[in-house]
């Protein structure tokens, strides 16, 4: 029993010798390239966590802080001043060009949007709208929504129904605006792009998917309009 254990113990040690010898020869190869990756790493590591400090973050509170002004112009419906400034303070357009990067730069691009259509500049709208994106769903819809809007004021009538549909599939969660979004696509596609089949497809999923919004309740007459009766 002891022999056994003693040629265990034997083998053992052998492997061991063996795998320090291969670690040996592996790191006598490629020790220079290891070192030099490890040290390439350390610096993108050291290099991000800097930027993060003391560039990226100081920037996100300098747009924050100069966003405050043209915040308050737009809640006061001073659009022209959101927009361009007072002359000390920048307005959306320079908050997003010169914070493109920060979340309140690309915030300041929904909110260009949103004033270009409100002064009926819907070819500047659609480009801030576009080049917005953000993770709240609830916002991005309404995005997707106001470039429903934009197109179809510049008569780009199929553009328009791929954002309501957008607009209408992104957050179905919120039943007000997805029913909205339903509608203004049937409407569209009913009136202006004379699709009838892509209209009464829109109402019936209108009706189906909610039938107590105000929007749900319509569907029928509209479906009627269509030719298309007793839909249940």
């Amino acid at each position: 029993m002891a022999v056994n254990i003693s040629k265990q113990a034997g083998n053992e040690s052998s492997v061991s010798n063996e795998a320090v010898d291969k670690a040996k020869q592996i790191w006598s190869k490629n020790g220079k390239n290891i070192v030099l990756f490890l040290g390439v790493l350390i610096v993108a590591i050291s290099g991000y966590l800097a930027y993060n400090q003391f560039v990226k973050g100081p920037k996100r509170a300098e747009a924050l802080d100069k966003s405050f002004k043209a915040e308050e112009y737009y809640r006061m419906d001073s659009i022209h001043l959101a927009l361009n400034g007072d002359g000390v303070n920048p307005g959306f357009i320079k908050i997003a060009d010169s914070y493109g990067s920060t979340p309140t730069g690309n915030l300041a691009r929904y909110y260009a949007g949103i004033c270009y259509i409100k002064l009926n500049q819907n070819d500047k709208a659609v480009q801030y709208l576009e080049d917005f994106s953000t993770d709240s769903k609830q916002i991005q819809q309404r995005a997707y929504l106001l470039l429903g809007d934009a197109y179809g004021d510049l008569g780009k009538g199929s553009k328009a129904l791929d954002y309501y549909k957008k607009a209408a599939h992104h957050f179905e969660s919120d039943q007000q605006a997805s029913s909205e979004a339903l509608f203004r696509g049937a409407y569209l596609a009913q009136h202006v792009l004379n699709s009838k089949d892509e209209a009464i497809e829109l109402y019936k999923e209108l009706k189906e998917k909610y039938p107590r919004t105000q929007q749900g309740f319509e569907a029928d007459k509209y479906l009627a309009q269509l030719g298309v009766y007793n839909v249940n």
